[in-house]
């Protein structure tokens, strides 16, 4: 669960301490807030600014920060004190830009007034400035290989890459809209550039060819950022997304939705921590989840022997009485796919040639058991022309059995409704249908004979019924037997 932390005003900058316990500067309004990894209050302020306070950056080592101002001063802080090292004045307007070379002795800087300059740490004097943006110089980074090359990023479309042995930039690269954000990998390599709502991608030792140009966004990409292995690059954005690509394709792997534009953005050295600056001041913290590790279970001490022997030479008594042990039912694999509801591998189980030949009355049963369910229809679909002339072979042979007809006489139907559209397609399919037909077609035959043989032994049986006697005629012959007894008693 993200943190939420309300600064004084819109988040322009953070920036993560190289070294261990990885604090985080935030620059927003006139302030520089350190923060601890987990800790929702500034453990430290920098407040001595008149105006907006930019860009506070860590030194490599982690003891000195640097920040600009609107009034167009730099200053140097030591993270043990609060009042400012040194203070570099020469910008005529705000410097938004501020940084070290990797030497550690040198600062340069980009400000409103077009200009890029070098300062020198222990005089606190300018080396050399260089004048050749014609817009504001919003952004720069400092080479990691060469102490004495850095980069800046201008509104005039360019980034222009300097070298302070030399009176001119090196290097001018046409991004193609205002610049906001650049960024080197950490080989010295290649360029990153964000502006407008491009990400593009430089080689810089072929002379700043074109690589890759990235449009995920939507509105202006604001910020960039590089995890620590350099095979992530991510983007922030007024679109409010934070876009995570791959180094080795450039396509976006993963993507953050945040509450309103981001205008910065920073990783922790171990990408355990990403955190995000927005235009309402809020300061978002997302922590990585621990990974759960799993202890080493201590091996078990096996039983003794006796324990396994116990109690098998014991002889049952009179009054005792034995406790069978439950038998343990095993379900069969079709039984196991209808429980846990899956109707095609199910009616694939019973299909297979031990159950359809020897005991079809289980490929019949599962059969009407899905038709019960209301998903013998989807378990017919969607198969090939092996499994449709397996069906249809199956239906075909059994379908005359009078036990199976009535389960087998839907499934046919179900399978001419389904695969009607594809007939003609399969010479196969064709053929087993052909087949069914031929079957049915003979069975209706049978039937139809079997009637006329029923009706014509109908008739015979009528025929063939024994005549009873009537009462006038028992009277008849009875009569006559008692006029001749009733004479020979007179």
């Amino acid at each position: 669960t993200p943190v939420q932390i309300k600064e004084f005003g819109a988040v322009t900058k953070i920036d993560f301490s190289p070294v261990s316990p990885y604090n985080y500067a935030v620059t927003a309004s006139s302030r520089i807030h350190i923060y601890g990894r987990y800790s929702q209050e500034p453990i430290k302020t920098f407040s001595r600014f008149k105006d907006a306070a930019y860009c506070a950056t860590y030194r490599d080592d982690g003891n000195l920060l640097v920040a600009g101002s609107e009034e167009g001063s730099i200053r140097l802080f030591d993270l043990s004190g609060r009042a400012p090292l040194r203070q570099f004045d020469g910008h005529t307007k705000a410097v938004h830009v501020v940084g070290f070379l990797s030497d550690k002795y040198r600062i340069f800087s980009g400000g409103d007034d077009y200009s890029s300059s070098l300062w020198d740490i222990p005089s606190a004097t300018e080396i050399v400035s260089y004048n050749e943006h014609t817009d504001y110089v919003r952004c720069g980074c400092a080479s990691k290989v060469n102490a004495d090359v850095f980069i800046t990023g201008s509104y005039d479309h360019t980034v222009k890459l300097f070298d302070a042995r030399t009176k001119s930039s090196v290097m001018t690269i046409e991004h193609g809209q205002p610049v906001e954000s650049v960024l080197l990998f950490p080989s010295g390599g290649l360029l990153v550039s964000a502006g407008g709502r491009y990400v593009k991608v430089w080689d810089v030792l072929k002379g700043g060819q074109l690589l890759v140009s990235l449009k995920n966004h939507h509105k202006t990409v604001t910020c960039l950022c590089l995890n620590s292995s350099g095979q992530r690059l991510l983007s922030g954005s007024l679109d409010r997304h934070v876009k995570i690509y791959s180094t080795t394709s450039y396509k976006v792997v993963h993507s953050f939705n945040y509450a309103t534009s981001i205008l910065s953005l920073a990783l922790s050295p171990e990408d355990e921590t990403i955190v995000v600056g927005m235009t309402n001041g809020v300061l978002n913290v997302k922590h990585r989840k621990p990974e759960e590790r799993k202890e080493r279970s201590e091996k078990k001490r096996q039983p003794a022997y006796r324990t396994y022997v116990k109690g098998r030479t014991y002889m049952p008594k009179q009054e005792d009485f034995c406790v069978s042990k439950p038998v343990k039912r095993v379900l069969r694999k079709y039984d196991k796919l209808l429980k846990s509801f899956q109707s095609s591998k199910a009616l694939d189980a019973v299909l297979e040639p031990p159950i359809r030949l020897y005991t079809p009355e289980v490929t019949v049963a599962v059969m009407q058991e899905l038709h019960r369910r209301g998903t013998l229809r989807s378990a017919l679909a969607g198969r090939d022309e092996k499994q449709i002339n397996l069906l249809l072979t199956f239906v075909a042979r059994r379908v005359i059995e009078p036990r199976f007809t009535a389960v087998l006489v839907t499934v046919a139907d179900m399978i001419t409704d389904i695969y009607q559209p594809v007939v003609g397609q399969s010479a196969i399919v064709d053929r087993q249908f052909l087949r069914l037909q031929e079957a049915i077609g003979k069975e209706i035959d049978y039937q139809e004979e079997l009637l006329e043989v029923l009706g014509m032994m109908d008739t015979l049986f009528a025929t063939f019924t024994k005549k009873k006697a009537t009462y006038l005629e028992e009277n008849k012959s009875n009569g006559l037997t008692e006029t001749i007894e009733t004479n020979k008693n007179n």
